[in-house]
């Protein structure tokens, strides 16, 4: 069984995120392809796939929207899980609406759609987003919980084991 991870990353705190649950699906001796959602043209050959992207404005970064319009019909074959990140500010907490973020998939069902809060380090951003956070008060600092991130890549082995546990059956 192959586990696309499928990222989008503005700065680079959403890959983190997905490399480390790639790490973690690995160590459960999956097989994971951790790559940029803007990079690719089609899904053949993958059992599962991952859709992970940053919020920004309230929306999913482009790459990943395209992601999911242009591979809709593949992705509907298969078992799906989404992520975002990118909640910050003073009570930061993902108020963000799954379904809302997830609009770019139509009807393809989801096992699960987690949105982590993100991370803000200034040396990062561009003049005009440093500008933004300031006027808007958002915090600086990680607020990732990596306890919680890494719970949900158990989840998810442990969806994938019997699948895991049938194709070995069937090799």
């Amino acid at each position: 069984m192959t586990i696309l991870i499928a990222v989008a990353s503005k700065h680079g705190s959403t890959r983190e995120i997905a490399q480390a649950i790639a790490e973690d699906l690995r160590a459960k001796e999956l097989v994971v392809d951790l790559r940029e959602a803007g990079e690719i043209a089609s899904i053949d050959g993958y059992d599962a796939v991952m859709l992970g992207s940053g919020i920004y404005a309230g929306s999913w970064l482009p790459e990943a929207k395209h992601f999911a319009e242009t591979q809709r019909t593949e992705l509907a074959r298969l078992p799906v899980w989404l992520f975002s990140s990118g909640p910050l500010g003073d009570d930061p907490q993902p108020h963000d609406d799954p379904q809302k973020l997830a609009a770019p998939l139509g009807d393809v069902v989801v096992r699960d759609h987690r949105i982590f809060v993100g991370k803000l380090d200034r040396q990062n951003l561009g003049f005009g987003e440093r500008l933004i956070a300031r006027v808007v008060g958002v915090p600086e600092g990680d607020f990732r919980d990596w306890d919680a991130i890494h719970a949900w890549a158990g989840e998810i082995a442990v969806a994938l084991a019997p699948a895991v546990a049938s194709s070995d059956i069937l090799s």
